[in-house]
């Protein structure tokens, strides 16, 4: 089977290695792609959003299965234009995709099927979130537990152009939960939790993410699956009764609260970087997996989670999330892969046959081991050989789940 994965980040980096593991992938293309995908596959110059041209390129592969990373296109309709031309795709159709696409459609699903969520409020007052309507690539929420924080949350979506919510601020411990679905089958992923924040002890702006782990040491696989029996499965058969079943991956991002957990949004795809974090952890062959869930039967799909740890790192250009930076040089992934690190391409690109930076978030370096603690000490020491002008990352990345597993 020829696969073709949609994207050009660390998530779809991290999504290229698994499906290249597959005994059933024969070739594995990407659009756009990028440098650490190009080692593993063909990379074509279309872009992630451009429905008819990836239509054109999976026709012209005979591609077996398109996997669709990032949000945008999912919410503007790629999957089902390449559905309509018959190709079989791991990723929701538009409407279905509105459960990240629109916070207040989300609030509506959740409503309906009765799923524990955060209050939304009727007017601003701190302390609470406030989040634009639509997608902001995670840097759309705002915590606000002073005047000035909430003054400046509304004139920031007020600059996004978006409508916003406004919801009560939940305090505990965040978890990421991911399940491939079919429409109506469900297969929990492993468990993990990222850092939203830029800075060390969750200070500073929101980002599209900073680091993340996996397993999740204060979590049972039983309390796991209660979480799906009462998050996702809800959502998903509600999804299906309004004609609009959920065909991919759904991420429920969650409030681990002192009355139990509660959602704080749904994305409509895997997550970055947690999802680099996850598939290390992943035993079997995902190629069938996402397949099976593109032709709408999961039900005899089992994969299998390895009892190793994982902790990715993400390597970050110095203004970021404000900034971008591109053109610099990048030195030492060799270094870190030859210590047994994995390094998945975020932010990069090839100029004049050198690796340059090419976005905010750079690299995702993630560390494997036994334990959560020998994982973190992994990565960063991978994170210590790899490097680029201005180079900042989190140096708190699973500390605290270090303690909680010792």
């Amino acid at each position: 089977m020829k696969v073709l994965v949609v994207g050009s980040g660390g998530r779809e980096h991290a999504l290229a290695w698994k499906l290249a593991q597959s005994p059933t992938v024969e070739e594995l293309h990407a659009a756009p792609g990028n440098p650490g995908i190009a080692r593993l596959g063909q990379c074509h110059p279309i872009r992630a959003e451009d429905g008819e041209s990836l239509l054109a390129l999976a026709r012209t592969l005979a591609a077996g299965l398109v996997v669709i990373g990032p949000e945008d296109p999912l919410v503007a309709g790629v999957a089902d234009e390449l559905r309509r031309g018959g190709v079989s795709v791991f990723g929701p159709s538009a409407e279905a995709a509105r459960i990240e696409g629109s916070k207040a459609f989300a609030k509506d699903v959740m409503r309906a099927a009765g799923v524990p969520t955060a209050e939304t409020l009727s007017v601003a007052r701190i302390p609470c979130v406030v989040k634009a309507d639509g997608l902001s690539a995670g840097k759309g929420v705002f915590v606000c537990r002073t005047e000035d924080e909430l003054g400046a949350a509304l004139r920031a979506v007020s600059t996004l152009g978006e409508q916003f919510v406004i919801e009560e601020l939940l305090e505990g411990d965040e978890l990421s939960l991911f399940a491939l679905v079919d429409g109506g089958n469900i297969l929990p992923l492993p468990e993990s939790r990222d850092y939203s924040r830029v800075g060390d002890g969750d200070t500073g702006p929101n980002t599209g993410g900073m680091g993340s782990y996996s397993p999740v040491p204060e979590l049972t696989e039983g309390q796991v699956a209660e979480v799906v029996d009462s998050v996702h499965r809800p959502v998903v058969e509600e999804l299906a009764s309004r004609g609009t079943p959920f065909i991919g991956c759904l991420y429920a991002g969650l409030m681990l609260t002192a009355d139990g957990p509660r959602v704080l949004e749904f994305n409509c795809r895997f997550g970055d970087p947690e999802t680099q974090a996850i598939m290390p952890r992943i035993e079997g062959d995902l190629a069938q997996a996402l397949l099976a869930a593109a032709q709408g039967d999961l039900s005899e799909v089992e994969l299998n989670v390895a009892e190793t740890a994982s902790v990715t790192v993400a390597l970050a250009a110095a203004g970021y999330p404000a900034e971008r930076d591109v053109g610099t040089p990048i030195e030492g992934i060799e270094d870190a892969e030859a210590e047994g690190a994995l390094v998945f391409h975020a932010g990069t690109a090839v100029r004049e046959g050198r690796l340059v930076t090419s976005g905010g978030r750079i690299l995702n370096v993630t560390g494997l081991g036994n334990t959560l603690e020998e994982a973190r000490a992994r990565a960063y020491e991978a994170c210590e050989r790899v490097s680029f002008e201005g180079a900042r990352y989190r140096r708190d990345i699973a500390a605290k789940a270090v303690n909680v597993a010792g």
